[in-house]
Protein backbone atom coordinates (compact mmCIF):
# COMPACT_ATOMS: atom_id res chain seq x y z
CA UNK A 1 0.00 0.00 0.00
CA UNK A 2 1.28 3.45 -0.84
CA UNK A 3 2.24 6.31 1.61
CA UNK A 4 -0.53 8.81 1.98
CA UNK A 5 1.09 12.55 1.74
CA UNK A 6 -0.91 14.92 4.04
CA UNK A 7 -0.24 18.84 2.94
CA UNK A 8 -0.80 21.80 5.10
CA UNK A 9 -0.57 25.23 3.26
CA UNK A 10 -1.60 28.63 3.26
CA UNK A 11 -1.16 32.31 1.69
CA UNK A 12 -2.62 35.67 2.49
CA UNK A 13 -3.10 37.06 -0.72
CA UNK A 14 -5.77 38.95 -1.88
CA UNK A 15 -8.66 36.75 -3.88
CA UNK A 16 -11.80 38.18 -5.92
CA UNK A 17 -13.68 35.90 -6.99
CA UNK A 18 -13.65 33.34 -4.05
CA UNK A 19 -16.43 31.28 -5.83
CA UNK A 20 -15.05 30.76 -8.94
CA UNK A 21 -11.66 29.73 -7.57
CA UNK A 22 -13.59 27.70 -5.26
CA UNK A 23 -15.11 25.20 -8.17
CA UNK A 24 -12.06 25.56 -9.92
CA UNK A 25 -10.50 23.71 -6.67
CA UNK A 26 -13.05 21.39 -6.21
CA UNK A 27 -12.21 20.46 -9.96
CA UNK A 28 -8.97 20.04 -9.59
CA UNK A 29 -8.96 18.27 -6.19
CA UNK A 30 -11.43 15.78 -7.98
CA UNK A 31 -9.57 15.19 -10.87
CA UNK A 32 -6.44 14.27 -9.00
CA UNK A 33 -8.49 12.01 -6.37
CA UNK A 34 -7.29 14.51 -3.62
CA UNK A 35 -9.39 14.28 -0.02
CA UNK A 36 -8.99 17.47 2.23
CA UNK A 37 -10.82 20.32 3.23
CA UNK A 38 -9.92 24.02 1.84
CA UNK A 39 -10.82 27.43 3.31
CA UNK A 40 -11.19 30.44 1.12
CA UNK A 41 -11.68 34.07 1.61
CA UNK A 42 -11.62 37.52 -0.09
CA UNK A 43 -8.02 37.28 2.36
CA UNK A 44 -6.03 34.07 1.19
CA UNK A 45 -6.29 30.20 1.36
CA UNK A 46 -5.91 27.96 3.88
CA UNK A 47 -6.36 24.40 3.74
CA UNK A 48 -5.01 20.61 3.95
CA UNK A 49 -5.33 17.75 1.80
CA UNK A 50 -3.94 14.06 1.09
CA UNK A 51 -2.77 11.85 -1.46
CA UNK A 52 -0.60 9.39 -2.62
CA UNK A 53 2.88 11.23 -3.46
CA UNK A 54 1.75 11.69 -7.55
CA UNK A 55 -1.25 13.19 -6.77
CA UNK A 56 -0.13 15.53 -3.98
CA UNK A 57 2.58 16.60 -6.39
CA UNK A 58 0.02 17.52 -8.75
CA UNK A 59 -1.80 19.78 -6.64
CA UNK A 60 1.47 21.97 -5.68
CA UNK A 61 2.11 22.38 -9.62
CA UNK A 62 -1.60 23.69 -9.76
CA UNK A 63 -1.69 25.64 -7.10
CA UNK A 64 1.75 27.11 -8.25
CA UNK A 65 0.76 27.45 -11.68
CA UNK A 66 -1.60 30.00 -9.92
CA UNK A 67 0.55 33.59 -9.85
CA UNK A 68 -1.03 34.23 -6.63
CA UNK A 69 0.65 31.03 -5.33
CA UNK A 70 3.37 31.21 -7.31
CA UNK A 71 5.67 31.03 -4.16
CA UNK A 72 3.13 29.00 -1.49
CA UNK A 73 4.84 26.97 1.13
CA UNK A 74 3.89 23.47 1.90
CA UNK A 75 4.41 21.50 5.40
CA UNK A 76 4.13 17.86 4.34
CA UNK A 77 3.64 14.94 6.62
CA UNK A 78 3.04 11.13 6.05
CA UNK A 79 0.41 8.89 7.06
CA UNK A 80 -0.92 5.31 6.51
CA UNK A 81 -4.29 6.22 5.66
CA UNK A 82 -6.81 9.59 4.34
CA UNK A 83 -7.12 11.73 7.29
CA UNK A 84 -9.96 13.23 5.69
CA UNK A 85 -12.99 11.36 4.06
CA UNK A 86 -14.16 13.93 1.23
CA UNK A 87 -13.36 16.94 -0.41
CA UNK A 88 -14.32 20.16 0.61
CA UNK A 89 -14.10 23.85 -0.66
CA UNK A 90 -15.79 26.53 1.90
CA UNK A 91 -16.05 30.16 1.83
CA UNK A 92 -15.54 31.68 4.80
CA UNK A 93 -14.81 35.66 6.32
CA UNK A 94 -11.42 34.60 6.88
CA UNK A 95 -9.25 32.22 6.32
CA UNK A 96 -8.34 31.68 10.08
CA UNK A 97 -11.09 33.23 12.61
CA UNK A 98 -9.60 36.10 14.89
CA UNK A 99 -12.64 38.55 14.57
CA UNK A 100 -9.50 41.31 15.02
CA UNK A 101 -8.97 44.68 12.65
CA UNK A 102 -5.07 43.66 11.66
CA UNK A 103 -3.24 44.22 8.66
CA UNK A 104 -0.80 40.86 8.20
CA UNK A 105 1.66 42.88 6.54
CA UNK A 106 2.77 44.19 9.83
CA UNK A 107 3.43 40.75 11.05
CA UNK A 108 6.59 40.06 13.41
CA UNK A 109 9.49 38.95 12.04
CA UNK A 110 9.66 35.67 10.89
CA UNK A 111 12.42 33.45 12.29
CA UNK A 112 13.72 30.02 10.29
CA UNK A 113 13.58 26.69 12.71
CA UNK A 114 17.71 27.02 12.72
CA UNK A 115 17.26 31.15 14.91
CA UNK A 116 14.44 29.31 16.73
CA UNK A 117 16.52 26.44 18.01
CA UNK A 118 19.51 28.69 18.38
CA UNK A 119 17.22 30.68 20.85
CA UNK A 120 17.46 27.82 23.07
CA UNK A 121 21.01 26.64 22.62
CA UNK A 122 22.76 29.89 23.29
CA UNK A 123 19.97 32.05 25.07
CA UNK A 124 18.01 29.21 27.07
CA UNK A 125 18.69 30.71 30.56
CA UNK A 126 16.62 34.05 29.39
CA UNK A 127 13.63 31.87 28.67
CA UNK A 128 10.87 33.27 30.84
CA UNK A 129 12.89 36.22 32.20
CA UNK A 130 13.66 38.02 28.87
CA UNK A 131 12.77 35.69 26.07
CA UNK A 132 9.24 34.39 26.02
CA UNK A 133 7.82 31.93 23.69
CA UNK A 134 4.47 32.09 23.21
CA UNK A 135 2.60 29.50 21.71
CA UNK A 136 -0.75 31.17 19.65
CA UNK A 137 -2.94 27.64 19.92
CA UNK A 138 -5.61 26.66 22.11
CA UNK A 139 -5.55 24.61 25.35
CA UNK A 140 -6.61 21.47 24.09
CA UNK A 141 -3.97 21.80 21.71
CA UNK A 142 -0.84 23.00 24.08
CA UNK A 143 -2.34 20.02 26.38
CA UNK A 144 -0.69 17.76 23.77
CA UNK A 145 2.59 18.89 23.47
CA UNK A 146 4.20 22.71 23.46
CA UNK A 147 7.83 24.09 22.91
CA UNK A 148 9.97 23.94 26.61
CA UNK A 149 9.01 26.83 28.67
CA UNK A 150 6.88 28.10 26.36
CA UNK A 151 3.66 30.45 27.97
CA UNK A 152 0.30 28.50 26.84
CA UNK A 153 -2.45 30.61 27.58
CA UNK A 154 -5.98 29.14 28.55
CA UNK A 155 -8.07 29.95 25.55
CA UNK A 156 -10.38 26.99 23.61
CA UNK A 157 -10.75 28.99 20.34
CA UNK A 158 -8.08 31.99 18.30
CA UNK A 159 -11.23 34.91 18.99
CA UNK A 160 -10.00 34.28 22.71
CA UNK A 161 -6.44 36.09 21.64
CA UNK A 162 -7.06 39.69 22.13
CA UNK A 163 -7.41 38.43 25.91
CA UNK A 164 -4.08 37.24 26.26
CA UNK A 165 -2.11 40.27 24.67
CA UNK A 166 -3.91 41.87 27.56
CA UNK A 167 -2.96 39.29 30.24
CA UNK A 168 0.68 39.64 28.36
CA UNK A 169 0.93 43.73 28.80
CA UNK A 170 3.39 43.66 31.41
CA UNK A 171 5.53 41.82 28.36
CA UNK A 172 5.50 44.87 25.80
CA UNK A 173 9.50 45.29 26.37
CA UNK A 174 9.79 42.15 26.21
CA UNK A 175 11.47 39.96 23.71
CA UNK A 176 8.18 37.29 22.16
CA UNK A 177 8.71 34.81 20.16
CA UNK A 178 5.71 33.33 19.15
CA UNK A 179 4.74 29.83 17.02
CA UNK A 180 1.58 27.81 16.10
CA UNK A 181 1.10 24.64 13.83
CA UNK A 182 1.84 25.74 10.42
CA UNK A 183 2.35 29.68 11.28
CA UNK A 184 -0.75 30.94 9.99
CA UNK A 185 -2.23 31.89 13.61
CA UNK A 186 1.08 33.46 14.43
CA UNK A 187 0.53 36.16 11.08
CA UNK A 188 -1.98 37.80 12.84
CA UNK A 189 -1.86 37.26 16.63
CA UNK A 190 1.88 39.13 16.08
CA UNK A 191 0.51 41.78 13.84
CA UNK A 192 -2.18 41.91 16.86
CA UNK A 193 0.50 42.28 19.25
CA UNK A 194 2.68 44.99 17.43
CA UNK A 195 -0.95 46.76 17.35
CA UNK A 196 -1.17 46.61 21.31
CA UNK A 197 2.56 47.82 21.28
CA UNK A 198 4.45 44.89 21.61
CA UNK A 199 7.85 45.88 20.82
CA UNK A 200 10.14 43.00 20.40
CA UNK A 201 7.92 39.93 18.13
CA UNK A 202 9.04 37.32 16.27
CA UNK A 203 7.18 34.08 14.92
CA UNK A 204 8.51 30.77 13.98
CA UNK A 205 8.77 30.29 10.27
CA UNK A 206 6.46 27.06 9.27
CA UNK A 207 5.51 26.58 12.31
CA UNK A 208 5.54 23.61 14.84
CA UNK A 209 5.57 20.84 11.71
CA UNK A 210 8.36 22.61 9.49
CA UNK A 211 10.64 22.79 12.88
CA UNK A 212 9.72 18.83 13.74
CA UNK A 213 11.04 17.90 10.36
CA UNK A 214 13.98 19.75 11.33
CA UNK A 215 14.68 19.26 15.13
CA UNK A 216 13.14 16.38 16.61
CA UNK A 217 13.88 14.84 19.54
CA UNK A 218 15.35 18.55 20.80
CA UNK A 219 12.89 20.90 22.35
CA UNK A 220 9.85 20.03 21.78
CA UNK A 221 7.65 18.24 24.19
CA UNK A 222 4.90 15.72 23.35
CA UNK A 223 3.14 15.23 20.06
CA UNK A 224 1.59 17.95 18.04
CA UNK A 225 -2.39 18.40 17.46
CA UNK A 226 -3.75 18.50 13.88
CA UNK A 227 -7.30 19.45 12.96
CA UNK A 228 -8.07 16.13 10.78
CA UNK A 229 -8.97 11.86 11.75
CA UNK A 230 -5.68 11.68 13.03
CA UNK A 231 -5.95 14.43 16.51
CA UNK A 232 -2.06 14.23 16.62
CA UNK A 233 1.17 14.21 14.82
CA UNK A 234 4.31 12.56 15.66
CA UNK A 235 7.61 15.25 16.08
CA UNK A 236 9.72 13.52 18.20
CA UNK A 237 10.64 9.95 17.64
CA UNK A 238 9.93 9.05 21.00
CA UNK A 239 7.20 10.64 22.87
CA UNK A 240 6.90 11.19 26.86
CA UNK A 241 3.16 11.94 26.98
CA UNK A 242 1.97 15.41 28.44
CA UNK A 243 -1.66 14.30 28.36
CA UNK A 244 -3.25 12.51 31.48
CA UNK A 245 -7.01 10.78 31.34
CA UNK A 246 -9.34 12.93 31.70
CA UNK A 247 -11.30 10.33 34.20
CA UNK A 248 -8.58 8.40 35.46
CA UNK A 249 -5.63 11.37 35.64
CA UNK A 250 -2.97 8.60 34.60
CA UNK A 251 -0.42 10.07 31.52
CA UNK A 252 -1.91 8.65 27.92
CA UNK A 253 -1.28 9.22 24.42
CA UNK A 254 -4.88 9.29 22.86
CA UNK A 255 -7.37 12.29 21.79
CA UNK A 256 -11.04 12.15 20.45
CA UNK A 257 -14.18 13.69 20.85
CA UNK A 258 -16.41 13.17 23.65
CA UNK A 259 -19.08 11.01 22.24
CA UNK A 260 -21.74 12.90 24.34
CA UNK A 261 -22.71 14.39 21.43
CA UNK A 262 -24.29 17.35 23.32
CA UNK A 263 -20.61 18.03 24.38
CA UNK A 264 -18.58 17.26 21.93
CA UNK A 265 -15.09 18.17 23.16
CA UNK A 266 -11.58 17.45 23.08
CA UNK A 267 -10.57 14.98 25.46
CA UNK A 268 -8.12 12.50 26.38
CA UNK A 269 -8.45 8.96 27.78
CA UNK A 270 -6.24 6.24 28.74
CA UNK A 271 -7.38 2.47 26.79
CA UNK A 272 -9.09 1.22 30.16
CA UNK A 273 -11.11 4.48 30.44
CA UNK A 274 -11.88 4.70 26.91
CA UNK A 275 -13.38 1.57 27.05
CA UNK A 276 -15.25 1.57 30.22
CA UNK A 277 -16.97 5.25 29.46
CA UNK A 278 -17.68 3.73 25.59
CA UNK A 279 -15.02 7.17 24.20
CA UNK A 280 -16.74 9.76 26.52
CA UNK A 281 -15.18 12.28 28.81
CA UNK A 282 -16.41 11.88 32.20
CA UNK A 283 -18.68 9.96 34.05
CA UNK A 284 -21.72 12.63 33.81
CA UNK A 285 -21.56 12.25 29.79
CA UNK A 286 -21.34 8.36 29.77
CA UNK A 287 -24.64 8.38 31.61
CA UNK A 288 -26.09 11.71 29.98
CA UNK A 289 -25.32 9.46 26.70
CA UNK A 290 -27.08 6.53 27.08
CA UNK A 291 -29.88 8.75 29.03
CA UNK A 292 -30.13 10.21 25.80
CA UNK A 293 -30.46 6.73 23.85
CA UNK A 294 -32.47 4.88 26.43
CA UNK A 295 -34.96 8.27 25.99
CA UNK A 296 -35.15 8.10 22.36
Amino acid sequence: MKEIHILLFYKYVEIEDTEKFKLELLEKCNEIGLKGRILLANEGINGSVSGILEQTEKFKEFLRNDKRFSNIEFKEDIGDSHPFNKTQVKIKNEIIKFQQDVKVEDTGKHITAEDFIKIYENEGDKIGKEIFILDARNNYESNVGKFKGAITPDIEKFTEFAKVAEDLKDLKDKKVVMYCTGGIRCEKASAYLKKKGFKDVSQLHGGILTFGKKFPDSVWEGTCFVFDKRMVSDINTENKELMKCNICKRPCYNYNNCENHPCNKFCSLCSQCNNEFKECCSKDCFENKFALAFSS
